[in-house]
């Protein structure tokens, strides 16, 4: 909970509708880039979104949906493929461009990158 606002990050960027419009222009951004879209070759997009805003509902402080696997053992097979700390960096980029793009504030952008930063080391494999 924001001490400020009374409300969580997930109120505060939007709700629900909010993470579905951020999600669809994140994979959209993704699967445009060359140096990570190798990464999604063989997966089921529709799926893999429903996962993503399960998981954002869930890491913005929304209604806990999320019943995925967790990160570590989510990528395992993309660390085995190369995945590295230039593709994590490559996501962020996209993460953060898509929040700017939906004109989310620079503080809540802030907020959004730590917690995904957060999870680096699980996502590869460290």
């Amino acid at each position: 909970m924001s001490e400020a606002t009374g409300t969580t990050l997930f109120e505060q960027l939007g709700g629900e509708a909010a993470v579905e419009a951020a999600v669809d222009i994140f994979y959209r951004r993704v699967l445009n880039d060359h140096r990570i879209n190798r990464f999604f070759e063989n997966t089921d997009m529709e799926q893999q979104a429903a996962k993503q805003k399960a998981f954002l509902t869930m890491a913005f402080g929304g209604p806990n949906n999320y019943s995925g696997t967790d990160m570590r053992t989510a990528h395992a097979k993309f660390v085995k493929m190369g995945l590295d700390d230039s593709h994590f960096n490559a996501v962020m980029e996209h993460l953060e461009g898509t929040l700017q793009e939906l004109n989310v504030p620079e503080a809540l952008i802030k907020q959004v990158a730590a917690i995904a930063e957060s999870t680096r080391n699980d996502v590869l494999g460290r």
